[in-house]
C-alpha cells in the first residue's frame, strides 16, 4: 500500500504525487490559495483570500510604518523606512553600491563578486533574475514534454517494426535486392548523362544523401531558435517595461491618495473649529437675549 502525506493546509491525506513539490499543497488548496506576487515587494507569497493583495511582512510593516514609497534604487513600491527599500538596503551594506543591471538598465543590480551567482554570467537585478528564472524554468519543461513525446513516438515506432518485421523479412529482402539492382542502371545513366553534357560533376548533387537533408533541417532549426530567442527577449523587455510603469502608477496613486486623505483631514478640522466656533457665538447670544427680555 503507497504512503500518504498530509496536505499541509488542509491536512487530508493524498498520495505524495498529489501534492505540490515546495509547500506540498493538494489541489483543491493549491486553487483556492493560489501562489501570487505582493503588490508593494513583488515577492511570491499563497494568498489566503482574494482580497489579500499583500504579504504578511508588509501588512505588518503597513501597520507600523504606514504605506511605503518607492524604492529610489529598483523602484519597488517597498520603502517603509527611508528612501531604500529592505531589501537594497541590505544588499548596499554587504555588497557595496548598485550597478547597472543588463535587462531594465536600472541602478538596482549588487556585484556579488561571484560569477556562480550569476545568471548565464550577467549582471541582474532581482526583479529580472527572478523573471529570467521563470523563463528557463518553463523552457525546461516544455524540452521535457517534448524530449516524452519524442520517446513514446520512437517506442511506437520500434514495436510497429517488431510486429512487421517477423513476417514480411524475406519478402522485403528480396524486394530491397531487387530494387537496389534496378537504381544502379540509373543512376550510371544520370552520371553519364551529366558527364556528357560537358556539365562540372559532383558526387554530393548527383546522389540525393539523407545527410544533406539532415544540415538544412538543422540550419532551419537554429534560425527558428535563434528568432524565438529575440522574441523572448523582446517581450520579456516588454513585461519589465509594463511592471516598471505599473509600480509607478501604483506609487502615484497611493501618493495622491495619501493627499487627498490629508486634504480631507484639514477639511474636516476646519469644519468642526467653525462649527464649535459659530455654537459658541450662539450660545452667547441666547444668553443676551435671554438677559434683555428679563431687562
Amino acid at each position: 500500500m503507497a504512503a500518504l502525506y498530509a496536505c499541509t493546509k488542509c491536512h487530508q491525506r493524498f498520495p505524495f504525487e498529489a501534492l505540490s513539490q515546495g509547500q506540498q499543497l493538494c489541489k483543491e488548496c493549491r486553487i483556492a490559495h493560489p501562489v501570487v506576487k505582493c503588490t508593494y515587494c513583488r515577492t511570491e507569497y499563497q494568498q489566503e483570500s482574494k482580497t489579500n493583495t499583500i504579504c504578511k511582512k508588509c501588512a505588518q510593516n503597513v501597520q507600523l510604518y504606514g504605506t511605503p514609497k518607492p524604492c529610489q534604487y529598483c523602484n519597488i513600491i517597498a520603502a517603509f523606512i527611508g528612501n531604500k527599500c529592505q531589501r537594497c538596503t541590505n544588499s548596499e551594506k554587504k555588497y557595496g553600491p548598485p550597478y547597472s543591471c543588463e535587462q531594465c538598465k536600472q541602478q538596482c543590480a549588487f556585484d556579488r563578486k561571484d560569477d556562480r551567482k550569476k545568471v548565464d554570467g550577467k549582471l541582474l537585478c532581482w526583479l529580472c533574475t527572478l523573471s529570467y528564472k521563470r523563463v528557463l524554468q518553463k523552457t525546461k519543461e516544455q524540452r521535457k514534454h517534448l524530449s516524452s513525446s519524442s520517446r513514446s513516438g520512437h517506442q511506437e515506432k520500434e514495436q510497429y517494426s517488431r510486429l512487421s518485421g517477423g513476417g514480411h523479412y524475406n519478402s522485403q529482402k528480396t524486394l530491397s535486392t531487387s530494387s537496389i539492382q534496378n537504381e544502379i542502371p540509373k543512376k550510371k545513366s544520370k552520371f553519364e548523362s551529366i558527364t556528357t553534357n560537358g556539365d562540372s560533376f559532383s558526387p554530393d548533387l548527383a546522389l540525393d544523401s539523407p545527410g544533406t537533408d539532415h544540415f538544412v533541417i538543422i540550419a532551419q532549426l537554429k534560425e527558428e531558435v535563434a528568432t524565438l530567442k529575440k522574441m523572448l527577449h523582446q517581450k520579456d523587455q516588454m513585461i519589465l517595461e509594463k511592471e516598471k510603469k505599473i509600480t509607478e502608477l501604483k506609487a502615484d496613486f497611493q501618493y495622491q491618495e495619501s493627499q487627498m486623505r490629508a486634504k480631507m483631514n484639514q477639511m474636516e478640522k476646519t469644519h468642526k473649529e467653525v462649527t464649535e466656533q459659530l455654537q459658541a457665538k450662539n450660545r452667547e447670544l441666547l444668553k443676551q437675549a435671554a438677559a434683555l427680555s428679563k431687562k
